[in-house]
């Protein structure tokens, strides 16, 4: 979607949304809540954005240019930080349950089949951070697959959810800091 632009107003729901969508899923947040937490009438919120569907479309597309803008800034404008160091750096960003690619991950769950350009939207995404995992793989080692690259991203996922479903211990780390050793110096 080429340049989404929003009035103040709606920007402001939008990121109020993000917040609900975020912590409450996408199912239990209806159009009541929304309004109802982000003090915008009915009319106002679908003259807006038309349709619940459209609003968590919008919300991601949001949440997904801002993810992309932090990790541009990571990986390309930030000389004085390794590669390694980058893909560590991304990888903490994007297994952050409360950091902004939780929101994308859960939808990828949460929408393929009742909202479809918001599912979309998330496998972008995805796919988008795949290719860049796989250029700051290939500044590390010139021979890596792209199949490296796809196991980086399913290692975060992976972190994600076992930090979803276990008492707090995380061992993710680890895990990147051997995958990294190996794929470094074989």
């Amino acid at each position: 979607m080429p340049n989404l632009i929003l009035p103040t107003r709606a920007f402001e729901v939008v990121k109020k949304g993000i917040n609900l969508f975020h912590h409450g899923g996408f199912h239990m947040v209806g159009v009541d809540k929304i309004v109802r937490e982000t003090e915008v009438n009915k009319m106002t919120f679908y003259n807006y954005f038309h349709s619940k569907e459209r609003f968590i479309e919008i919300c991601l597309i949001v949440q997904k240019e801002r993810l992309q803008d932090q990790v541009i800034a990571m990986v390309e404008y930030d000389d004085d930080t390794s590669t390694l160091d980058k893909l560590k750096k991304l990888y903490v960003l994007h297994t952050d349950l409360e950091g902004p690619y939780y929101l994308l991950f859960r939808a990828i769950f949460e929408t393929k089949n009742t909202y479809s350009k918001a599912y979309k939207t998330a496998v972008r995404y995805r796919t988008w951070l795949t290719n860049e995992i796989y250029s700051q793989l290939r500044q590390l080692k010139t021979d890596v697959s792209f199949t490296d690259a796809r196991i980086f991203l399913y290692m975060m996922e992976s972190a994600i959810i076992q930090l979803l479903s276990s008492d707090g211990t995380d061992e993710s780390e680890t895990v990147l800091e051997y995958f990294l050793r190996r794929l470094v110096f074989g």
